[in-house]
């Protein structure tokens, strides 16, 4: 049976989360301007979880300690994360994918896999099906998600990745050679800054020309295990399923490891795989 595979990703989540939340409580939407979560502006301390699209235009990247942040645009609104709004955005989400999908695997807290292998008598249009999907979320719960539609789980969350926000995309095996080949290898899945200066030296510096290197010179650069699994997603061999376990409970009781616990949620690692009032100010660039 021909595998379908939806990857479906909230476009910066915790930041849309908010601004759901403030707009629903009749403020202005932050993802209109220099925006952050994330730290503690009076300390300066802490990193961005997410920021705005305001923002990244300042040079504001997920991670930045919240000194630089404020370097680069001192007028940034910052505001702290809020863990129960952010299970509760995530569990409605959830509820919205299951409501069409026969299996749904939660792979972060904004991350969803949904499995529509052999759903075609009910879905025969996966594209619209993906449309539906996107814009209920949006329409319902006030933010927005890319859908990766693939052939596997890589490939489905490869094509999420593309343009965003608010967007559907495909990857399929037939597209691979024109829509994923041409990218830069430390954009493939599981590709790290390491991994790719390795592969960069020797010069395999796409991952069409990872795909067509021969595995045992890949093996030599990276080692074995490695090797062979990102040889594998860049010629789009992902075998791994769709796995709906139940949802973990997650319990936290200080605030001080809030920041690393929600890092480690919405960027999960290669082996997980099977109060302020917004106002619109103005960032200027310094240094």
């Amino acid at each position: 049976m021909k595998r379908l595979i939806f990857h479906i990703d909230v476009n910066s989540a915790f930041l849309s989360w908010e601004a759901a939340r403030r707009v629903s409580q009749g403020e202005d939407d932050i993802r209109k301007i220099p925006s952050a979560i994330g730290g503690d502006r009076e300390k300066r301390t802490g990193v961005i979880l997410a920021k705005s699209i305001p923002a990244k235009k300042y040079g504001i990247k997920t991670g930045d300690p919240v000194a630089m942040a404020l370097r680069k645009c001192p007028d940034l609104f910052l505001t702290r994360p809020d863990f129960r709004l952010y299970e509760q955005s995530s569990k409605a989400f959830m509820d919205i994918v299951r409501s069409y999908a026969p299996v749904v695997e939660k792979y972060s807290i904004d991350e969803r896999f949904a499995d529509f292998s052999g759903t075609q008598n009910v879905y025969p249009d996966p594209i619209a099906l993906a449309h539906t999907i996107k814009d209920r979320i949006r329409d319902e719960l006030s933010f927005t998600v890319n859908v990766g539609i693939g052939d596997c789980k890589l490939l489905a969350k490869m094509a999420s990745d593309f343009e965003k926000p608010d967007k559907v995309h495909t990857l399929f095996l037939s597209e691979i050679q024109v829509k994923m080949w041409p990218l830069p290898v430390r954009e493939l899945f599981t590709v790290g800054a390491s991994t790719a200066e390795k592969l960069e030296k020797a010069r395999i510096r796409t991952i069409g020309d990872l795909a067509n290197t021969d595995l045992s010179r890949v093996q030599k650069l990276v080692g074995m295990k490695l090797g062979q699994q990102i040889h594998d997603y860049a010629n789009g061999i992902d075998p791994s399923p769709v796995l709906a376990a139940p949802e973990e409970a997650k319990g936290y009781s200080i605030s001080t490891t809030l920041e690393e616990v929600l890092s480690r949620l919405s960027r999960p690692t290669p082996s997980s795989w099977p109060s302020q009032t917004a106002s619109q100010p103005g960032c200027g660039l310094t240094g």
